[in-house]
């Protein structure tokens, strides 16, 4: 029998509307609609409009991808662009490594 997937909860700390904040968005987007298929909630935080959150988070540069849940809370910092390292930060890449051992060889 099939586990519900977890729901992620991120955040994607971005600084305007520059070359790096766009890629970083479409390649997230692109990734969580392939692998999460709507077990997700993204919050997208421009931190020139809200440097107060910024700094509560304690984001020191962008873009910045926040998992907050499932915990544990991991950071990938950059324009997302290697998918793999994104997949292994948000701990999915290990799950689906996790899930293949554990399968039953015919």
């Amino acid at each position: 029998m099939n586990q519900p997937r977890r729901t992620y909860v991120l955040k994607l700390y971005v600084a305007g509307n520059t070359a790096n904040s766009v890629r970083a968005l479409n390649t997230l987007k692109n990734i969580l609609e392939q692998e999460f298929q709507g077990v997700y909630a993204l919050k997208v935080i421009d931190v020139l409009k809200s440097p107060q959150l910024a700094e509560e988070d304690k984001i020191l540069a962008t873009p910045t991808l926040s998992k907050i849940l499932p915990p544990p809370v991991r950071r990938i910092i950059g324009d997302l662009s290697d998918r793999e390292r994104v997949l292994i930060g948000l701990d999915l890449l290990y799950e689906e490594l996790s899930e293949d051992e554990q399968e039953p060889l015919e």
